[in-house]
């Protein structure tokens, strides 16, 4: 069995990730223990016998840290916009602790100026403060020597489809938007080869938006 830790379990992509990977074969041999304030949101797992469930504040170093003990893989669903990049902190001392290797954290497009266009200046403009905490958890796990995957997200949108394009940390983000599934799909690409986008960061958009100004919902 694999062991998945999930911190804001209760967000809706993890919301889909943990579906999946309750439900589909490809995963059945997947722990999964979900993190989240309020654990009461996510009580239809409490008898699975392949969920835990953890209440706790993902700013408070030791209770992340508690919560990665035994974990393979951590999937950071949040972005960190904390003027002091707790969240970020805590899950590279928390990975230390337990000598745990694979994460992959939750951030947003444009922290290397790979948005262009009128798109890239309204993105920028609508993140505002949020962008340089971002850019410095990047940073951060780049530089901690974990088995990292940074995962730049689109502006997101509810359709019900899989499609999206991979883009490079060091090429030109492709596309505006994507759905929450597909962001779903690529994280779990990941849990099932945790090999995949080893060390580097990645965009993922849908294709089709490619040279809107503004996101497509």
């Amino acid at each position: 069995m694999k062991n998945v830790l999930i911190l804001a379990a209760n967000g809706q992509i993890a919301r889909i990730v943990e579906q999946r990977i309750l439900n589909e074969p490809d995963f059945d041999q997947i722990n999964l223990t979900l993190f989240l304030r309020d654990a009461f949101r996510l009580s239809k797992y409490g008898n699975n016998s392949r969920v835990t469930l953890i209440e706790g504040d993902i700013t408070e170093p030791q209770a992340v840290e508690n919560a990665i003990r035994d974990q393979d893989i951590v999937f950071v669903a949040v972005v960190d916009h904390d003027p002091k990049n707790r969240i970020t902190n805590n899950v590279i001392n928390g990975m230390r602790a337990n000598n745990v290797k694979r994460v992959l954290f939750t951030n947003v497009l444009g922290i290397y100026q790979e948005v262009g266009g009128e798109f890239g200046r309204w993105n920028a403009m609508m993140i505002s403060h949020g962008m340089e905490p971002a850019i410095v958890s990047d940073c951060l796990l780049a530089a901690s020597g974990l088995d990292y995957t940074t995962l730049r997200l689109p502006w997101l949108n509810d359709r019900d489809e899989i499609k999206y394009q991979i883009t490079g940390k060091n090429e030109a983000y492709i596309g505006v938007s994507g759905s929450r599934q597909s962001i779903a799909d690529a994280v779990l690409q990941i849990i099932a080869d945790p090999i995949k986008y080893s060390r580097t960061s990645i965009g993922m958009a849908d294709p089709d938006t490619e040279g809107q100004d503004r996101p497509v919902y």
